[in-house]
């Protein structure tokens, strides 16, 4: 369980590096990007081997029926999160929204917490979600101006559905592979 605990501060921290200490980043120049991003993929490595490795210590029993909620609920973290990626205009929410990927991933993390009621889980998608919101908060104590860019056209919306699809497919694939049925 420390691995996974170190790994979620870390990948905070390193997030939140730049919002936090700016001229401490700025002293460190451009090597700087490199450390916080070497930061990030040892946050990842961390989490992922220390939830694998982590006990299975039982909190809460989920109900079978939030699986169908989790599922579509990452049918829309997956949208939501696609909807800010094409340039200029931008698809539904990302036209509405001010920060539609840290959106996504709040999405995401609280899905993962209806269906998984154990501590690891507790931890990493708790954790994941509070730097989720907590860098909302920093982003816009920081920069409090911000314009909506323009509502997206039809090809951008049916080149959004077909990549949500294909990523819930192969995020699904990537589920079954590990040994984690995401349908039931």
């Amino acid at each position: 369980m420390a691995l996974l605990i170190i790994g979620v501060v870390l990948w905070t921290a390193a997030h939140y590096f730049t919002r936090l200490m700016p001229d401490q980043r700025v002293a460190l120049g451009k090597p700087g990007k490199g450390i916080v991003a070497v930061a990030i993929v040892a946050s990842l490595i961390l989490m992922i081997i220390g939830y694998r490795m982590a006990a299975f210590i039982p909190v809460w029993s989920p109900p079978t029926f939030l699986t169908g909620i989790n599922n579509l609920a990452m049918l829309l973290a997956l949208w939501v999160y696609g909807s800010s990626a094409a340039k200029g205009a931008k698809a539904w929410p990302a036209y509405m929204l001010r920060h539609p990927q840290l959106v996504a991933v709040k999405i995401w993390a609280a899905a993962h917490l209806l269906v998984n009621g154990d501590l690891a889980s507790i931890i990493l998608f708790g954790g994941i979600l509070a730097w989720a919101v907590g860098s909302v908060i920093l982003i816009n104590r920081a920069e409090p101006d911000w314009v909506a860019p323009e509502p997206a056209g039809q090809k951008t919306y049916i080149r959004l559905a077909v990549i949500t699809l294909v990523m819930f497919t192969v995020i699904s694939l990537i589920h079954l592979a590990l040994g984690v049925s995401p349908f039931s």
